[in-house]
């Protein structure tokens, strides 16, 4: 089902340079704190997947966790953190990706997913798509099935979805 989502626009807030010069940085914060706003973004990408079998929802540390939380209690469905280096305290997958000045590590627990099993995954924001390809690569690593991947904001400008071509992908708000 397809949701206008237009309407969020009004719930991002811009910051301009941070976390460093020329870098306008988009602030979900407004659209969480609204419970109108932050209700229609998880029903929207939850719908987005309705009818697929989702055994797992795997949200990307940290708003990510925000949104992938709620997302997982719609399809009664397990949520699991995909955290930055060193925060899980158990046996863990690693996976380094690129970023535009370096590069990051993300973690998952080993035992988090099942071989098999069904995983979306949740992040707030699609940028170059290095976090989201490395998650995808996480999950699949663990012999996961990715159903597909959904953020309330995606920076088209940066080209982030070629990174994750051939996964179902929905983006609420999208800036050209």
């Amino acid at each position: 089902m397809a949701h206008d989502a237009s309407w969020l626009k009004d719930h991002i807030r811009d910051i301009p340079d941070f976390p460093r010069p020329g870098v306008v940085f988009k602030d979900i914060t407004p659209l969480l704190a609204d419970v109108d706003a932050f209700r229609f973004a998880v029903d929207a990408i939850a719908d987005h997947f309705a009818g697929s079998e989702v055994h797992k929802v795997l949200g990307v540390e940290a708003r990510g966790f925000i949104v992938a939380a709620p997302v997982a209690y719609r399809f009664g469905a397990g949520f699991v953190p995909v955290r930055k280096a060193g925060k899980l305290p158990w046996d863990i997958e690693r996976e380094e990706y690129a970023l535009e000045y370096g590069s990051d590590l993300l973690e998952i627990h080993r035992d988090a997913v099942r071989p098999g099993e069904n995983v979306l995954i949740v992040d707030d924001v699609l940028a170059t798509g290095g976090t989201a390809a490395a998650a995808v690569r996480l999950a699949e690593r663990l012999q996961g099935n990715v159903l597909g991947l959904g953020f309330v904001i995606e920076l088209a400008f940066l080209h982030g979805r070629e990174k994750v071509e051939g996964h179902d992908l929905v983006s609420l708000l999208v800036y050209e």
